[in-house]
C-alpha cells in the first residue's frame, strides 16, 4: 500500500529559502515521479474507456512491453518516465483528451505511449513488438533521438512496425530495407539522429540539448529543428563556460549543480519575434510539466547562460513544490507590478517571478569578486538591483496574496533570505545607481500600464485650473497598451555602465544617469514637444529629472499616471509648475 508523501520541514525550508540541498531537490523529484505515475494512470483510464483513441495502433502490446521493461530495469525506466520529453507529452495528451489543447491526429499524440514503451525496452534490453506513430517522415523515441524514414510523406502521419531486442531497435519501412539502430550507443547517421548531450563533468549526468522531440516546446507539438554544426559547437562551448562558472558558486540560493538540469531546448523562432514578452536575445521559459527542462535562446556568453540556468531551475523547483502544496488562491487578474516584466502580472506569476529572482539575486551575489566570470564587474550592481526589486515583490505577495499556510511559510523564508542580503554592505554609489534604476523601471511601467479613471482625471484638471489643492484619487485602471508590446528598459543598461561613449552629444538618458538632471529635463522636454502620443520613456525621464532637482516632489514617482493625466491641461512650459503643484510644492508655482 502506498504511503502519502510527507515533506520534512527542514527540506521544505531549504527550498522555501530559495536554495535546496541534493536531498531537498531529490525529494521534489520523488514528488514528480508520483505525479507522472498518476497522470499515466489517468491516460490509461482514457484508453480503457475508449480503445479507439489509439486507432490502428496495437494497444494490447504497449502496456506489457512497458511493464516488462520496468520489471527488469526499474531504475532506467523510472528515469525515462521522469524525462522532460515524457512529462511534456503526457501533459499535452491529457489536455487534448480534456479538450483544452490541439495538435496532430489524436491517435498520433496518444500513440506516443508506444514510443515510450519502445524506449523503455531499449533501456532495459527486453523484447517488444510495437506499432509506433510516425510523423514528418520520422519516429521519435523520447530522450533518445529520432529515426528518419526513407520515402515517407513529410507532412503525414502513419504507423510503422518496430521491434526491440537486446537494446536494438528495428523499424520496418514500406520504401526500403529495415532500419536497425542501437539508440543508446549509435552515432548520428543518415537514418538515426541521437539527442545531443552536454558534458557536466567527470561522473556527472549529462544534460540533453534537445532539438528533435516534438513535445520539447511549452505545449503545442513542433517539428524537429536540428542544429547545424556551428550552432551545436557554440552551444557546447557556452555550456562548458557556464558549468565552470556554476562550479565556483556556493550551495545556497543562486547556486546550481549543473547535473540537476535535465534538458535545454534551443529556442527557434516559429513566427518571428513579434508578440514575444521579452527580446528574443534574452528569451527563456519553462513549464511545470517538464521538471528541470528549459527553452533558451542562445545567449551571448557563458555568464548569461549560467544566470539563465539558475533562473529557470528556480521555476522548476517552485513548479514541483506547487505539485505538492497549494500555495495561494488567486483569480489570476493581471494587475501587479513585476520589475522584470513589461506587462502587469497576476499573483501566481508574481510568486514564480519572486522565487526565480531570489535565485538570480543569489547568483549575482556569488559572482561578486569573480573577475574571471564577470570581467565587466557588473555583479555588485546587479546584486544590489535585484535584491531591491525582489523584496518589493515579496512585500506585494505578503500584503495582497491569499496565501495558504505553506505559502506564507514560503514567502517568509524568501523574505528572510533577501532581508539578509539587504544588510550586506556594498559601495554607496553602487547602491544609489541600483535604487535609481529600480525607480526608473517602476515609473515607466506605471506610465505604460496604468491610467487615472475618468472621474479622477476630471477632478484633477478642475483643481489645477481653479488653483485648488490636488484631490486624492482612487485606484488607477490597469490599461496596458497592446500596441507597444515589450519595451526595453534602456536606462537600466546605462545605470550599469561606468562611462559613456565620447565624441558625441549625450542623450537625455545619459545626462540623467551621469548626474545632470537640469540638462536631462530640458532634453526630455524637447522630445515630448513633438506631435503624436506622449512617449512614456521620455515622460518617465522628465519626472525622474524633475524630482532630482526638487527632491520634495518625489511623491510624484509613486503615482506618475496622475501627472500624465494633466498633460493635456497644461502646456509644456508649465509642466514644472504643474508637477510642483501636484506634489504639494511651493504655492507660487501652480
Amino acid at each position: 500500500m502506498y504511503a502519502p508523501i510527507r515533506m520534512p520541514g527542514p527540506l521544505f525550508d531549504e527550498i522555501a529559502a530559495g536554495g535546496g540541498s541534493p536531498e531537498a531537490v531529490a525529494f521534489l523529484v520523488r514528488g514528480e515521479r508520483t505525479r507522472r505515475l498518476l497522470l499515466l494512470r489517468e491516460l490509461l483510464d482514457f484508453f480503457d474507456a475508449d480503445p479507439g483513441i489509439l486507432a490502428t495502433l496495437d494497444a494490447q502490446a504497449i502496456w506489457p512491453a512497458l511493464e516488462a521493461a520496468a520489471t527488469r530495469a526499474p531504475g532506467p525506466v523510472d528515469e525515462l518516465l521522469l524525462t522532460p520529453q515524457v512529462g511534456s507529452w503526457l501533459a499535452h495528451t491529457l489536455r487534448r483528451l480534456h479538450g483544452t489543447a490541439s495538435g496532430p491526429p489524436l491517435w498520433a499524440d496518444a500513440g506516443q505511449i508506444a514510443a515510450v514503451a519502445a524506449a523503455a525496452a531499449v533501456h532495459a534490453g527486453t523484447d517488444a513488438e510495437l506499432l509506433l506513430p510516425a510523423g514528418g517522415a520520422a519516429v521519435s523515441l523520447p530522450a533518445l533521438g529520432m529515426v528518419r524514414l526513407p520515402g515517407q510523406d513529410d507532412d503525414g502521419f502513419g504507423a510503422v512496425r518496430a521491434s526491440v531486442s537486446d537494446g536494438t531497435l528495428t523499424v520496418r519501412t514500406e520504401h526500403g530495407p529495415d532500419i536497425v539502430v542501437r539508440p543508446l550507443t549509435d552515432p548520428e547517421s543518415a537514418h538515426w539522429l541521437p539527442v545531443h548531450r552536454l558534458n557536466t563533468g567527470p561522473g556527472a549526468r549529462a544534460v540533453q540539448l534537445d532539438d528533435l522531440d516534438p513535445y520539447r516546446d511549452l505545449d503545442e507539438p513542433i517539428a524537429p529543428g536540428r542544429l547545424d554544426p556551428e550552432e551545436l559547437r557554440a552551444w557546447k562551448e557556452l555550456f562548458q563556460d557556464a558549468v565552470a562558472i556554476l562550479r565556483r558558486g556556493g550551495t545556497g540560493p543562486g547556486g546550481l549543480r549543473p547535473e540537476e538540469i535535465s534538458r535545454i531546448v534551443p529556442w527557434q523562432a516559429k513566427d518571428g519575434d513579434a508578440g514575444l514578452p521579452v527580446p528574443a536575445e534574452g528569451l527563456s521559459a519553462s513549464t511545470g510539466d517538464a521538471f528541470a527542462s528549459m527553452v533558451i535562446a542562445r545567449p551571448r556568453d557563458g555568464l548569461a547562460l549560467a544566470e539563465t540556468l539558475v533562473h529557470e531551475f528556480q521555476h522548476s523547483k517552485l513548479g514541483a513544490l506547487l505539485h505538492l502544496f497549494p500555495l495561494l488562491d488567486d483569480d489570476r487578474s493581471e494587475r501587479h507590478y513585476a520589475p522584470w516584466r513589461a506587462d502587469p502580472r497576476h499573483l501566481p506569476g508574481l510568486l514564480h517571478g519572486a522565487y526565480a529572482f531570489v535565485g538570480v539575486t543569489g547568483f549575482w551575489r556569488e559572482r561578486i569578486g569573480d573577475a574571471e566570470a564577470d570581467p565587466a564587474g557588473r555583479a555588485p550592481f546587479l546584486f544590489a538591483l535585484r535584491r531591491l526589486q525582489t523584496r518589493m515583490v515579496l512585500r506585494t505577495l505578503a500584503t495582497h496574496a491569499r496565501l495558504s499556510e505553506p505559502g506564507r511559510r514560503l514567502v517568509a523564508r524568501l523574505s528572510e533570505t533577501v532581508d539578509g542580503w539587504l544588510r550586506e554592505p556594498l559601495e554607496p554609489a553602487t547602491v544609489a545607481r541600483a535604487r535609481a534604476s529600480a525607480v526608473s523601471h517602476r515609473v515607466e511601467w506605471r506610465l505604460r500600464n496604468l491610467r487615472c479613471g475618468e472621474d479622477d482625471k476630471d477632478n484633477l484638471v478642475k483643481a489645477l485650473r481653479s488653483g485648488a489643492a490636488p484631490v486624492p484619487g482612487g485606484e488607477p485602471l490597469v490599461v496596458p497598451d497592446p500596441g507597444r508590446g515589450y519595451w526595453q528598459d534602456d536606462r537600466a543598461r546605462l545605470y550599469q555602465l561606468r562611462e559613456f561613449e565620447a565624441r558625441r552629444s549625450p542623450t537625455a538618458d545619459e545626462l540623467l544617469v551621469a548626474g545632470d538632471p537640469e540638462a536631462a529635463r530640458a532634453a526630455y522636454a524637447e522630445q515630448l514637444r513633438g506631435p503624436g502620443p506622449v512617449d512614456p520613456h521620455a515622460l518617465a525621464g522628465w519626472l525622474l529629472a524633475h524630482t532630482a532637482l526638487h527632491p520634495r516632489d518625489r511623491r510624484l514617482l509613486a503615482r506618475p499616471e496622475r501627472f500624465a493625466a494633466l498633460l493635456g491641461a497644461s502646456s509644456p512650459d508649465r509642466w514644472t509648475q504643474t508637477a510642483r503643484w501636484l506634489a504639494g510644492g511651493s504655492p507660487d508655482a501652480r
